[in-house]
């Protein structure tokens, strides 16, 4: 089964992590990555349910992985400990992406690339920025911030 068209290796967390909470989300499963599923008491009647799912979620998550990453991760026995140490582990280079794609950006020229292609390619550079960095207006004396 194919979960989403991207195996995180590193460089590529932002995308990875859009693409798999659609994946989670669709299946109903994001809670268990996004804090708001508590783990039952064990013994519990719920216990059980809840370890199935988390087990599940883990299993989506070590798919789309590679190898090098996923010997990393192989001993977190929890959905959303795996989430956090990806999320701690690959999200620290933000700044450094936000950069590189306003250098992209101030530098792109068509040149030999047919007007589709390089519709797309700007188009792309200009959504995933746009992922990263919401666009926010503050109006200082409102105290109001618009996403």
């Amino acid at each position: 089964m194919m979960l989403i068209n991207i195996q995180l290796d590193g460089g590529n967390y932002h995308a990875w992590r859009r693409g798999m909470k659609r994946v989670l989300l669709s299946k109903n499963k994001h809670k268990f990555v996004d804090r708001s599923i508590l783990v039952p008491q064990f013994g519990s009647s719920l216990h059980k349910f809840w370890e199935r799912c988390n087990l599940m979620v883990i299993s989506w998550i070590m798919k789309t992985v590679n190898t090098q990453i996923a010997q990393s991760i192989v001993y977190i026995e929890n959905a959303r400990e795996l989430w956090k140490d990806l999320r701690e582990r690959f999200s620290k280079g933000y700044h450094f992406r936000i950069s590189y794609l306003l250098q992209e950006l101030h530098s792109i020229r068509q040149g030999e690339r047919d007007v589709t292609k390089f519709f797309t390619k700007l188009k792309t550079l200009w959504e995933e920025l746009k992922s990263l960095r919401p666009i926010r207006i503050a109006f200082a004396r409102l105290n109001v911030v618009v996403l």
